[in-house]
C-alpha cells in the first residue's frame, strides 16, 4: 500500500511539473513554481527509495521496486542538474520519459495488487 502511495504521489508530482513547465514558457513567474516543483519531485523520489527499501526488507517484498526507485531518483537528479544548466534539449525529453516511467510503474503496482487479491480469493 505504501509503495502505491509513493508512486502515485511521484506520478502526480511529475505531471504537475509538466504543467509548471508550460507556465514557465508562457509567463514570467512560472520559473519559481517549476523550480520548487523540481525539488518537491526530488524529495518524493528520495522518499520512494526509502519506502521501497522498507517494503522489501522488513516487509518481505520483492527487491525489484528498489531498482526502479533508485533509477528514478538518478533520473530526477539528472533532470534537476539539466534544468539548472538550462539544457532544454535533454531536459524536456527526459521529463517526458520520467512521466512515462512513473505512470508505467504505477500501472504495474496497481495491476500486481489486483492479481494478488484475485489469487487470494
Amino acid at each position: 500500500m505504501f509503495l502505491r502511495v509513493a508512486i502515485t504521489v511521484q506520478t502526480v508530482g511529475v505531471f504537475i511539473q509538466a504543467i509548471t513547465a508550460g507556465l514557465l514558457l508562457s509567463s514570467p513567474g512560472g520559473g519559481a513554481l517549476h523550480s520548487a516543483g523540481a525539488y518537491g519531485v526530488f524529495i518524493v523520489a528520495l522518499l520512494h527509495v526509502v519506502v521501497a527499501i522498507l517494503v522489501w526488507r522488513p516487509g518481505g517484498g520483492s527487491p525489484r521496486p528498489i531498482l526502479y526507485a533508485v533509477g528514478f531518483l538518478a533520473a530526477t537528479s539528472a533532470q534537476v542538474a539539466l534544468g539548472i544548466a538550462h539544457v532544454k534539449t535533454v531536459h524536456v525529453p527526459l521529463g517526458v520519459l520520467m512521466f512515462g516511467m512513473s505512470l508505467l510503474q504505477l500501472v504495474r503496482i496497481r495491476t500486481a495488487r489486483r492479481a494478488d487479491v484475485t489469487a487470494a480469493a
